[in-house]
């Protein structure tokens, strides 16, 4: 039971912490001149960032399974990211862009589960 309340929690803190960052980016992307081409590689690098900090504080009361729960809450994310994503845009696919968060959210939640495991 340990073990879902803390990937629900660094699921929650991933999709907050990526709201915020997207929010941010949003303002800049809105009030500089920011090229729009960076659009692709900063929604990828925040989600790398959010999962691994949700990730990271979702495992940290946990003492073993880091690399297992964190691949899960960076699974579980992308799933949901893709799920959302596929109810709004019926034009949705998977392309190369695609499998490349698919890998991202999993490293990334992996490295976070790591981290926040071995956290003392």
């Amino acid at each position: 039971m340990e073990m879902c309340k803390s990937i629900a929690k660094g699921v929650g803190i991933s999709i907050i912490t990526t709201f915020i960052l997207l929010i941010i980016f949003s303002i800049l992307l809105t009030y500089t001149n920011i090229s729009e081409n960076t659009i692709t590689p900063v929604i990828i690098i925040v989600t790398a960032i959010s999962i691994l900090i949700g990730s990271s504080i979702g495992n940290l009361k946990m003492q073993k399974n880091g690399i297992l729960n964190g691949g899960t809450v960076g699974g579980i994310y992308i799933i949901l990211l893709y799920l959302i994503s596929s109810l709004l845009n019926w034009n949705f696919s998977l392309n190369l862009q695609s499998i490349i968060m698919i890998a991202v959210g999993i490293i990334f939640g992996i490295l976070g589960g790591i981290v926040g495991v071995n956290k003392k």
